[in-house]
């Protein structure tokens, strides 16, 4: 990877912003039908069978691989600790206040290892390759997805492990991203800006004041996503509260 590959820190790509954007629209979706099936408006198991399900999948691996890019945008020339570890402290509080509120409402199914908790994780990992070559993170990627299609959940290991996605002994929960394989799109996505020059994405825009209107949940993708599924969920509790 060449210096030049990596925009200079506080440079932001409108397509990174936008990509976001989509991936939360497509996000509130899915917890939008979730809800819905929650409450008995759409039949049980919807969300978690056939297409629903390759579509939350592709909703996580979005947010994980951008997540991984963005790992590499922000210190691909040099590691900022301040910056890297007040971010990951955002992330790490908002995956236990995700924690704490899911605990308190579904305490039999609360979120121990969603995907904050997964990119928060990742981000460590993250900063053994940051250095390293495209293809570094690239192998690393294939090497994750090739252990978990061999040890997958093999393990009769102790609940504890859930985070490595290795043991067959996982508590239930609402969301349940762990390292083995979700690790894989995280380093895919480091490869990814190593690899291309990250400017080459970037459209010329026509109309940038729109880009950058749409872009703005991207840019703000870690506060949009704590705050879109307690509104959903209460809108969809007060209809139910309304009409029934």
């Amino acid at each position: 990877m060449t210096e030049a590959a990596v925009p200079a820190p506080g440079q932001r790509l409108a397509w990174i912003d936008l990509a976001r954007t989509l991936a939360l629209v497509c996000m509130a979706v899915f917890h939008f039908t979730l809800d819905l099936e929650m409450f008995g408006y759409v039949a049980r198991g919807t969300t978690t069978s056939g297409g629903w399900a390759i579509f939350a999948k592709g909703i996580a691996g979005t947010f994980i691989g951008l997540a991984g890019y963005s790992l590499v945008l922000a210190h691909g020339r040099s590691l900022r600790w301040n910056s890297f570890l007040r971010r990951l402290a955002m992330i790490v509080a908002a995956a236990a206040a995700v924690s704490l509120a899911t605990y308190v409402v579904f305490p039999a199914n609360y979120i121990y290892f969603g995907i904050l908790h997964s990119i928060a994780a990742c981000s460590v990992l993250g900063l053994l390759v940051l250095r390293a070559q495209w293809s570094v993170p690239l192998l690393g990627a294939v090497a994750v997805l090739a252990l978990a299609e061999l040890y997958g959940r093999a393990f009769l290991g102790p609940p504890w492990l859930a985070f490595t996605g290795l043991t067959a002994n996982i508590p239930p929960t609402l969301d349940y991203e762990p390292l083995i394989p979700w690790l894989a799109p995280f380093l895919a996505g480091m490869a990814l800006a190593k690899a291309i020059p990250p400017a080459t994405f970037e459209p010329a825009w026509g109309g940038r004041r729109l880009a950058q209107r749409l872009g703005w949940p991207g840019r703000h993708s870690l506060a949009v996503y704590l705050v879109h599924q307690p509104v959903l969920f209460s809108a969809v509790w007060a209809y139910t509260q309304l009409t029934g």
